[in-house]
């Protein structure tokens, strides 16, 4: 017969837990047992021993963050690196802490810490958030991408590293272990997931027959040239290295046209071995930004000398070709002024003639279409900010983005049904690459477009050494065309030409491939192969 349980002293059982309960049972510490005076001081300083550890970590690494990689990591090792100290430093503070408060409370220290130790660097991608689309992609190309890499994995290390410390000392409900555990689990893989992404190496597909077989001298491969201590991003492409070179500029400032040129431009691969350049400070080349007071007009000028005598000496060339679109032709030109002697020729198309001007003309022809359409928001922006130059970038947005009103479909004749983002997108670049292009913009473009203003080649720029070609469209936008217009008949070169695309507008090349290697081969090549 069993016995029964023991009363207690006022002699009712001892209660009992429901079945079933969640109950959390705190183990007896065995700091608190005896708690002495010095015993209580001893607890005290590792409590704050612990604390301190633990801020000093998140603080740590916040400032070496915010001096190494200001902008958040811009290669795929600064990556990797990110994510690993990150997620140790996360796990340090967590377990200091013993709470796990500290998935929010460390993230948001180093966040805080990383806004003030940067506050000099400039760009969009650093400064204040703004609320439209062009603070958008800043902010998204920015701060989101860093905080995925840093952040992310901090919160992560915090919530283990507080587990682990909760786990020795206490206890918890199997309910809240469990989806604790889940959560943790999911997040993880996440993690590795973004790891195995960021690890995947840009490359190039190879020149290949009809037959599937690599073509027998060709070349496919990307690449960097070292200019002034820094690394600058190419694409090789051709059938045969023994054809002559181009050297393509894109336009921008800021843009980055790896995609475009390998999806669009293969038949052009036949004839040329086609060189595309990510220049300082954009795509592939983004992390050569910074020190940004560096980065000036007349130094993208000599990065364009210097990677053209790069080509030069590899390939065994005395000339090259030069071929730049929008901001690239401002670029072209400048280069063909200052060393006619390295290049066979020039290829300008959606030329720029005086980026000041243009702007006028777009702003007043956004203007008066905004309040055609009864756009009234838009139109009484404009008025509020003026026509430009601006010093704030971000206020081109409204002037830029509206400005192709005429009655023409760009998207039956852009780069394909996805236009930016299917060039973009493209195995050329890794993924961090991918996600800074937008940052690569907007940051490159405020720091060079102010620059530009001054710029006008109807009084700069009419007489060349070399031949100069011209790939305008048809439904180019008035701001750009008029002023082109008034500036070729000023020219003066040993050969110069012109063609017009019919159903294209400001990035002819793309918009009608076919058309423009057809001009290439047939005018440009037989025109210039004496001076290669």
């Amino acid at each position: 017969m069993a016995s029964p349980a023991p009363a207690n002293t006022r002699g009712e059982a001892p209660p009992t837990a429901p079945v079933g309960s969640t109950t959390e049972r705190q183990a007896p510490s065995s700091d608190a047992k005896h708690l002495t005076p010095r015993r209580a001081r001893r607890w005290l300083q590792g409590e704050a021993v612990r604390w301190t550890s633990g801020v000093l970590a998140v603080v740590g690494w916040a400032l070496v963050v915010a001096t190494w990689t200001p902008r958040g990591p811009q290669t795929t090792s600064e990556a990797l690196v990110s994510i690993a100290v990150s997620l140790a430093v996360g796990a340090l503070a967590g377990w200091a802490w013993r709470s796990r408060w500290a998935m929010l409370a460390a993230p948001v220290a180093f966040a805080l810490v990383v806004e003030l130790a940067r506050i000099g660097v400039v760009g969009p991608s650093v400064d204040a958030i703004r609320t439209s689309l062009y603070g958008l992609f800043a902010l998204v190309s920015g701060r989101v991408v860093h905080g995925l890499l840093s952040l992310f994995p901090m919160a992560l290390g915090a919530a283990m590293g507080a587990g682990l410390a909760r786990r020795s000392s206490a206890a918890v409900g199997s309910r809240r272990v469990t989806a604790g555990r889940v959560g943790a689990t999911l997040a993880g893989l996440a993690l590795l997931a973004l790891v195995a992404g960021l690890a995947v190496p840009a490359r190039t597909a190879p020149i290949t027959g009809t037959d599937g077989l690599v073509v027998a001298g060709s070349i496919a491969e990307l690449t960097t040239v070292e200019v002034d201590g820094r690394d600058l991003g190419l694409m090789i492409r051709g059938h045969d290295v023994d054809n002559p070179v181009m050297l393509f500029l894109a336009g921008g400032p800021g843009g980055s046209e790896l995609g475009a040129m390998r999806r669009h431009l293969p038949g052009l691969e036949e004839h040329v071995t086609v060189v595309t350049w990510d220049q300082r400070g954009t795509g592939t080349s983004y992390d050569a930004l910074d020190p940004t007071d560096t980065l000036t007009v007349d130094r993208v000028v000599a990065d364009t000398i210097a990677v053209t005598d790069h080509l030069r000496e590899r390939f065994g060339q005395d000339r090259i070709l030069l071929a730049g679109q929008s901001w690239g032709t401002t670029l072209g030109v400048l280069a063909i002024q200052q060393a006619p002697e390295r290049f066979s020729g020039f290829v300008g198309t959606g030329q720029m003639v005086s980026q000041r001007e243009t702007d006028r003309l777009m702003y007043a022809d956004t203007l008066a279409w905004a309040r055609a359409t009864g756009r009234t928001g838009l139109a009484e922006h404009l008025v509020a900010i003026g026509p430009p130059p601006y010093d704030d970038m971000l206020h081109y947005e409204q002037v830029l983005s509206n400005v192709d009103v005429q009655p023409y479909d760009h998207s039956q004749n852009s780069e394909g049904v996805g236009a930016w983002s299917e060039n973009f997108l493209v195995e050329e670049y890794t993924l961090l690459d991918k996600l800074h292009l937008l940052a690569g913009f907007v940051d490159t473009y405020s720091v060079l477009y102010p620059q530009l203003q001054e710029v006008d080649f109807r009084e700069t720029a009419t007489s060349f050494e070399v031949p100069m070609f011209f790939v305008q469209g048809a439904h180019e936008a008035r701001g750009r065309a008029e002023l082109f217009d008034d500036w070729y008949p000023l020219v003066e070169a040993p050969t110069r030409d012109l063609t017009t695309f019919d159903t294209s507008g400001h990035r002819p090349l793309w918009e009608q491939p076919d058309e423009f290697v057809d001009y290439v081969t047939e005018t440009v090549l037989p025109a210039t192969a004496d001076a290669g």
